[in-house]
């Protein structure tokens, strides 16, 4: 019933004209803040998306590491229960250490990672070769994929570069008297491709083969500096995790996706929540043009009111009334604006009508990307602010139904 009253007071004449005007500013408001809150929303998850799915690029869906130090000892009785594992796809041996590279005048620190033949069918690595051809050599010809920004530091073009570089590295087990002789072992490799995934790998690493890894070193032959795992299914990461952690036990560490860039993670949902609590004062400032708009109708509906409580309705009845109008101009601003933004959101997927400046980007235009969670927060902060912005007004109409008691 205080539903009706409600839409009827919502729909009625108003003697003063702006008690109409104000109850419109407030429904263009939260219409207004719902679509910006759920478009910027849908903005960020589209960024999201394509940051996380360029770091699963690299990063494979699980990484076995040392517990502690940068050296483990794995098994072939270990690698045969982990070929025992229902849900893995693959996975391939690695060996890293940092380098110094030279070429020339030109010369650049890089991480090294050596990697094994299933390397390839792991990672999406050689899928993002841009120049020349995904060719890690061997042992004793060993070639090296470069970073692009790796490539840019040292001067020089994979694919038309046919010089070889100067390549320097840290030795397993070197005295404790530092002697370059013993300590940093000298080699030549020539660069076979550069990939181009993203800004953090490729201004950051090197790829080659494990064995000459290995050897340059000094590492036996069961020594190495991780493992990683592709799955079959990601989203069953967690549950094959558990069962890799027990065939290598605790003087491993098994991270899924997530945990090898939690940093990154943590980082995107803060900024997430952050973007949300700023776009909300948007809802707020709506929430004081409602609560003008309905004292406003309370102070012209005094006799209504008194009316009401001569037919038997009681204060809660009268303070529902007004709660109910609060949330009806909630619920119109809201849909609206909901329907607003799937709409414009539509078209950005669809036309890339905004582009994105700058050529820098792997993409031309901003990416949206719609989430039905996104709606239903939008929705519950919009219905909480629009309750508590009509709670003082409801509040000051059951108060004046006993002051007309009174009388």
């Amino acid at each position: 019933m205080h539903l009706l009253f409600a839409w009827r007071y919502f729909k009625a004449k108003k003697s003063t004209n702006a008690i109409n005007v104000i109850a419109w500013i407030s429904i263009a408001a939260i219409i207004i803040g719902t679509a910006a809150l759920i478009l910027v929303l849908s903005v960020f998850n589209g960024f999201e998306g394509l940051v996380k799915s360029l770091y699963s690029t690299f990063y494979t869906d699980l990484k076995v590491s040392p517990a502690a130090g940068k050296i483990m000892t794995i098994t072939p009785e270990q690698l045969q229960q982990l070929k025992g594992i229902d849900g893995i796809n693959n996975y391939s041996l690695i060996a890293e250490e940092k380098a110094f590279i030279q070429h020339g005048e030109y010369q650049s620190v890089v991480f090294l990672k050596g990697v094994d033949d299933n390397y390839r069918y792991v990672s999406g690595v050689a899928d993002h070769i841009v120049r020349g051809e995904y060719e890690p050599g061997t042992a004793d010809s060993p070639q090296l994929i470069l970073g692009a920004g790796v490539e840019n530091a040292l001067g020089l073009q994979a694919e038309r570069d046919l010089s070889s570089l100067n390549i320097y590295l840290p030795r397993k087990g070197a005295a404790e008297q530092f002697d370059p002789m013993e300590n940093i072992s000298s080699n030549t490799i020539r660069a076979s491709s550069a990939f181009v995934i993203q800004q953090d790998f490729d201004n950051k690493y090197g790829i080659t083969h494990i064995d000459f890894v290995k050897k340059v070193l000094r590492l036996d032959k069961n020594e190495y500096s991780g493992l990683e795992i592709k799955l079959n299914d990601p989203s069953a990461a967690d549950d094959i995790k558990k069962q890799v952690k027990r065939v290598f036990g605790s003087g491993y560490k098994v991270q899924n996706r997530y945990e090898q860039n939690q940093a990154l993670y943590s980082v995107m949902n803060m900024e997430r929540w952050i973007i949300y609590g700023v776009l909300s004062l948007i809802l707020v400032v709506a929430a004081f043009n409602m609560i003008g708009a309905l004292t406003m109708l309370v102070l012209e509906k005094q006799k209504d009111i008194s009316v009401l409580h001569a037919l038997g309705g009681n204060r809660s009845f009268i303070q529902k009334i007004f709660l109910s109008e609060g949330l009806l101009l909630a619920l119109i601003g809201g849909v609206t604006g909901m329907l607003l933004a799937a709409g414009l959101a539509w078209l950005q997927i669809s036309y890339h009508l905004i582009p994105l400046t700058g050529g820098s980007f792997l993409i031309d235009y901003f990416p949206v990307t719609l989430r039905i969670m996104d709606f239903l927060l939008v929705g519950a902060t919009v219905f909480v602010i629009a309750l508590i912005a009509s709670w003082l007004p409801s509040k000051k109409a059951a108060s004046q139904e006993f002051s007309l008691r009174s009388e």
